[in-house]
């Protein structure tokens, strides 16, 4: 997070996320304030944490499609069956920086289905082909776009033409 601007409008976010969960609103809405608040101040660390690997790892990525959001950050995956217009903590690890797939737009989904795992290490996965293959961020970028996906936050080295 850069600076302090960045840092209150990331806490403001997750702590509206945190409040806006039903399970806190009914906990406040039943007298028990000090529980929902207890529950969301756990909500806010867990997700800072989140933000923290997804800034940190070399192979986290955000991806989107019609099943929903996916923050993928090696060992641990979050997820939602909303959009990443609905996903708050998606949204603020692709405006930190992480790289996001957009997976919209792919039509092929027999495809995109038979393309190799993302590697969690960062390494890639000796195996020419064959179910469990992984396969580097990078790698996997370039077939995904091939499928007609859209990245942001590319980690690939510009290429000069």
């Amino acid at each position: 997070m850069k600076g302090i601007p960045m840092q209150t409008g990331v806490l403001r976010v997750l702590r509206a996320t945190a409040a806006s969960w039903w399970r806190h609103k009914e906990l406040r809405r039943t007298g028990q304030t000090g529980q929902a608040q207890r529950l969301e101040c756990e909500a806010v660390l867990r997700d800072l944490g989140y933000l923290k690997q997804a800034a940190s790892l070399p192979n986290a990525y955000v991806i989107c499609g019609e099943g929903g959001t996916f923050i993928h950050l090696g060992w641990t995956t979050v997820s939602t069956l909303a959009p990443i217009e609905r996903f708050p903590l998606a949204t603020l690890a692709v405006a930190r920086g992480t790289t996001f797939i957009d997976i919209r737009p792919v039509t092929d989904v027999i495809a995109f289905a038979n393309l190799p795992r993302v590697t969690r290490d960062g390494s890639d996965d000796s195996a020419p082909s064959g179910p469990g293959r992984s396969v580097s961020l990078t790698d996997y970028i370039d077939m995904v776009e091939r499928l007609g996906a859209r990245i942001v936050n590319d980690p690939r080295p510009r290429q000069s033409i």
